[in-house]
């Protein structure tokens, strides 16, 4: 069930009276619906993962049970074990199964043998490495002794399966989600319309921005070859704000969604690319994800301490499984090891820390200084797209191989229609997320000061836009994730 299709339109306002009106505030019913209203939403893509997502619920909450009652350090190493095991197990056996048999085939044919082992017909389940991340996060805060054991297995369940978030995160710790499912919920009005918000602007920056971006993209992407090195660079321009705009677009609904029943969920994007260094781009840019890395991985292995071979070696690590965490190809491993490097300078001249706070704060424009510094960490993070979207790495360094040319000096064609609305929106996406880039998202404060008609004419505004602009449908890039 899309977030932005006719079923889920349907679905989200029933869910949301019986919830509030139907329910009532008795907090294990309101758990139990979440729970119900959850694997309908999950089940209906396929209802056969909805037994993936059963036995994930189950595994994790048992074990978490069994290290409450350990006594001993060593028995909790071995249930930490058994619940990385089982969940990496997993995720590895549906996700990179084909891929690792291809590559072993691919290693094979390098000293002249043919090992032809077949791969096999396997459907990755959606979001199966969002929800996989997020129940790791409880085994490991509870072996960590930084969240005790639930005894409640309807608000856990509601916590692994939480329908806002479940296919395409945000990735949330148990630390702060888990807590909220024992807490008694009331109906806030500005809470809701908050989220409302929310949900209409990320429904913009998904079928308005994301969907008119993916026809150029995709037709430019899929015919490289015959186009000059400018074409390639205004198509992977394109896809660099396609992406944004899908998973941020997504990310945007799944809060506000979630705040219409009094949950808060952690910011998943803070405007990547009005940042000034790409250490900055990496602390805006899939939140969720990138602390997840960062506190499970990185900073367990000694972080930026010690020698600089450790330092590097940890640095590579965290980018090489990001890069794997995305997809099953060698062209994500190549996109994870360039932004390493991107990286790699900052972190050693110490400068990886430079940026905590907004570009141009307090102030309408930003510096010459700010402004080539954005320039030029977008460009670096644009180019890095091309490895992301291209199906394989021999097209991505002939498109780079295009772009440094000649031809990169020529006219771009601009293949397809709508091609002026489509950059005359992409113009009132940054100007509008310049202005909220402070907040939250872009038009959290928007016009709250408006006399009612005007802010009221504003998202009437808004909401005719998405009706009349909006691309052909495309599912949301995240969910093959």
């Amino acid at each position: 069930m899309l977030f932005h299709s006719v079923d889920f339109a349907i679905f989200l306002p029933i869910v949301f009276i019986v919830y509030w009106y139907v329910i009532g505030n008795s907090l294990k019913a309101q758990n139990l619906f979440l729970v119900l209203a959850s694997l309908l939403f999950y089940g209906w893509w396929d209802s056969r993962f909805l037994s993936l997502l059963l036995f994930s619920t189950v595994i994790d909450y048992g074990i978490g049970l069994l290290m409450g009652r350990c006594t001993t350090q060593r028995m909790r190493q071995f249930l930490l074990c058994v619940s990385l095991t089982v969940n990496l197990g997993v995720l590895a056996f549906f996700k990179y199964c084909n891929f690792f048999i291809s590559s072993f085939n691919d290693a094979f044919s390098l000293f002249g043998q043919e090992l032809r082992i077949d791969s096999l017909n396997i459907i990755l389940p959606v979001g199966i490495s969002f929800y996989t991340f997020q129940t790791l996060s409880y085994t490991i805060d509870v072996y960590r002794r930084k969240l005790e054991p639930t005894r409640d297995l309807i608000a856990f369940a509601a916590f692994v399966s939480f329908f806002p978030q479940l296919v395409a995160g945000p990735i949330e710790r148990a630390t702060h989600l888990l807590p909220q499912f024992y807490s008694k919920r009331t109906f806030d009005y500005h809470l809701a319309a908050d989220g409302m918000r929310q949900i209409l602007w990320g429904l913009f920056k998904k079928m308005v921005i994301a969907d008119n971006c993916a026809a150029h993209a995709n037709t430019i992407f899929d015919g490289y070859t015959e186009f000059s090195g400018s074409t390639l660079l205004l198509g992977a321009f394109f896809f660099s704000v396609q992406i944004y705009c899908d998973f941020s677009g997504y990310s945007d609904i799944a809060v506000g969604t979630s705040r219409l029943f009094g949950f808060d969920l952690m910011q998943n994007f803070a405007f990547p690319y009005f940042s000034r260094d790409v250490a900055e781009f990496w602390r805006r840019w899939h939140i969720s994800l990138s602390t997840w890395f960062r506190d499970y991985i990185y900073i367990p292995m000694g972080g930026n301490r010690g020698k600089l071979y450790y330092r590097i070696r940890n640095t590579l690590v965290v980018f090489l499984l990001s890069g794997l965490w995305h997809g099953a190809n060698w062209t994500f491993i190549a996109w994870g090891a360039l932004n390493a490097l991107y990286f790699l300078p900052l972190l050693l001249r110490n400068k990886n820390r430079l940026h905590l706070d907004t570009v141009a704060h307090g102030r309408l424009l930003p510096s010459l200084q700010e402004l080539l510094s954005i320039a030029s960490t977008f460009s670096m993070v644009l180019l890095a797209w091309i490895f992301f979207r291209a199906t394989s790495l021999q097209q991505a360094i002939s498109m780079l191989g295009s772009i440094f040319s000649s031809s990169l000096f020529t006219v771009p064609r601009f293949p397809g229609e709508r091609k002026e609305i489509t950059l005359v929106m992409i113009g009132v996406l940054f100007l509008v997320e310049w202005i909220g880039r402070e907040e939250k998202y872009a038009i959290e404060k928007i016009g709250l000061a408006w006399p009612r008609p005007a802010r009221w004419c504003a998202y009437y505004a808004l909401m005719f836009t998405i009706v009349l602009l909006a691309g052909q449908d495309q599912q949301f890039i995240y969910f093959q994730f």
